[in-house]
């Protein structure tokens, strides 16, 4: 009995993966029919991109000047303040930028994909699609995870502006780091291997999010204490899942 329950958990895990994988290739084959209906598409980037803003460029400011003060107390240390904007820069376009934002993403834009798609579930509604011989896949859940694919990576690009102004205000105005320092060696150290590095951390972190938000989403049981189970397991689920990737990707560029 005991080594059933340790084996319990790997094989949820293996089960639980499996059907993600199953899940995401039966997406994929609806992906090209749903790009036919881009109207349906930019509606999905609207609501899991800029319903989502305000919370990410609110969240990217205040980072970024918590970024500033630490950094400049840090470098302060070493007489190098010049070098902030290095160290804002490279921090927030390789780490905080796409981990960040996909958490963030994942709260907000994650757990209301979950939850339309759950009620939805909980009223029939798929049900009474498939009886009509249209697809849920086709017409609800592919637009809502192309929409997040496409959302997150401009979610990601304007926490880091939105942060850099942060940190520049924080190292600049109030720390009195010099201006032309603190741009100039950002411009001249950040290289496009660091852009690009915090460009696929963050369509992999929107693939992942989406994924797991719209099959939460999909399986949910049909009652109101699932759909609110399987908005509460999008959020753990993603955030887990955000930071293993994030290690992996960073041992991969590494």
């Amino acid at each position: 009995m005991s080594r059933l329950k340790r084996d319990s958990l790997p094989m949820s895990a293996v089960r639980v993966t499996g059907q993600l994988a199953l899940f995401l290739f039966a997406l994929l084959a609806q992906c090209g029919p749903a790009l036919a209906r881009p109207r349906l598409i930019v509606l999905q980037i609207y609501n899991a991109g800029a319903r989502s803003l305000i919370i990410v460029m609110l969240s990217g400011l205040f980072v970024g000047m918590v970024l500033g003060l630490q950094g400049f107390d840090l470098l302060q240390r070493f007489g190098s303040e010049d070098a902030l904007g290095i160290a804002a820069a490279l921090s927030l376009i390789k780490e905080l930028g796409p981990v960040v934002t996909a958490l963030l993403f994942a709260g907000r834009a994650g757990t209301s994909l979950t939850s339309e798609i759950g009620l939805m579930r909980a009223t029939d509604q798929l049900n009474a699609m498939q009886i009509m011989a249209v697809d849920p896949l086709r017409y609800v859940v592919a637009p809502r995870f192309l929409g997040g694919v496409v959302a997150m990576p401009l979610l990601a690009a304007l926490f880091n502006i939105v942060g850099l102004f942060g940190a520049q205000l924080v190292g600049v105005q109030l720390m009195g780091v010099d201006r032309g320092a603190f741009w100039s060696q950002m411009q001249g150290s950040v290289e496009l291997n660091d852009v690009m590095e915090g460009v696929i951390k963050s369509c992999v972190f929107g693939l992942a999010c989406s994924l797991i938000a719209v099959h939460s989403g999909y399986t949910a049981e049909p009652t109101a204490e699932g759909v609110g189970l399987a908005t509460t397991r999008t959020v753990v689920a993603s955030s887990v899942l955000t930071l293993v990737l994030d290690y992996m990707l960073t041992a991969a560029f590494l």
